[in-house]
């Protein structure tokens, strides 16, 4: 199977509910979209976008407004055969609190053993499998009831993991994980995707994650409107940071994140490179100062514009911070030492 293969391929879609006798649209039509084998994609959009109603109806849960949804294999989208081509986790409270975590996970083979639910050997491998991908075995014998949400979040994951289909796709897998957590499920994601040729989509509001793990992304706007791309090239056009403009919140391009303090106050000038320059550029920023490099400073302001003038000394043994302002000068040898003089 390669890499574009297609996996699944609407035409026409729209998206949106019944509420009230009446269909409430959440997307126009939208651009026609493929998931292909081996490849992650990460959907985005503002809370209220439609992220999740786009994914509920990828996977079958609920019918589309327009349009189709092509999955090869599959003429007609029928529960048993679905569940053989996607697995779905979501954000929903897990049902069977009383079963243990590994008995939950062998109901993803539900598919592949009837109702009976009898295990073979193939069964048995997927499960020890999807347990070892998500780091899972220390808690495969406790209740369901008795983990946090984190460690429930896994679980799901090995459950939809055992299932074993083409298709994978998670409704904001990284909820409720700590930091590490994280990073490690969508370092993992990644890598499954390429070495299992799944097609894996996900939502989720980790911007800064899906800008490095993704190879493809899907930016839905409120109304409907749906971007899709490499991440560098909906960084590089400005799509991205338009989707998410807010006020005092910027998206910094060459850093790939978003600044929380875009800095008002009197200009400062900064000389310096590298991690130290970084750091230092956003510990002034919050600070409330506007940070100007050197190359632009000449041009937007004047010396007589600028409060203070810090140089950045970084070598091997010692890292300095130079303060000058009117003719007067002094070291710093911390960032916190820095701030603290420029009070």
């Amino acid at each position: 199977m390669s890499n574009d293969t297609v996996l699944l391929q609407t035409h026409g879609l729209q998206t949106g509910y019944r509420s009230g006798g009446k269909n409430i649209v959440v997307s126009g039509a939208l651009p026609e979209l493929e998931l292909q084998a081996g490849r992650l994609i990460c959907l985005l959009g503002p809370n209220g976008s439609g992220k999740s109603t786009l994914l509920r109806t990828l996977a079958g849960l609920q019918p589309a407004l327009r349009g189709t949804i092509d999955v090869p294999g599959i003429e007609a989208h029928k529960p048993a055969e679905l569940a053989r081509k996607i697995s779905l986790v979501l954000t929903d409270r897990v049902r069977g609190n009383n079963l243990t975590v590994q008995s939950l996970i062998e109901l993803g083979r539900y598919p592949y053993t009837g109702w009976l639910g009898v295990l073979d050997e193939v069964d048995k491998g997927a499960v020890e499998w999807a347990i070892g991908a998500t780091g899972i075995h220390a808690i495969r014998d406790r209740k369901a009831h008795s983990l946090s949400d984190g460690e429930s979040q896994k679980m799901m994951l090995a459950r939809a993991l055992a299932q074993d289909t083409p298709i994978l796709m998670l409704d904001e897998p990284t909820a409720h994980l700590d930091l590490p957590s994280r990073i490690r499920l969508m370092r993992l994601l990644h890598q499954l995707a390429g070495q299992t040729r799944k097609a894996i989509l996900l939502s989720t509001h980790e911007l800064d994650l899906a800008l490095q793990v993704a190879d493809k992304i899907w930016l839905l706007e409120p109304g409907g409107k749906l971007h899709q791309g490499a991440p560098e090239d909906l960084v590089l056009n400005g799509v991205f940071e338009a989707a998410f403009a807010e006020q005092d919140i910027v998206f910094d391009k060459e850093a790939g994140n978003f600044i929380m303090h875009a800095g008002q106050g009197r200009p400062v000038l900064l000389t310096g490179e590298g991690a130290v320059f970084f750091w230092t550029q956003r510990a002034l920023r919050r600070a409330g100062f506007t940070v100007v490099p050197p190359t632009t400073s000449a041009k937007e302001f004047s010396p007589a514009d600028m409060l203070y003038h810090i140089r950045i000394s970084d070598n091997i043994t010692r890292t300095s911070w130079l303060l000058e302002r009117g003719g007067a000068s002094r070291e710093c040898i911390s960032i916190a030492e820095l701030l603290q003089a420029m009070v």
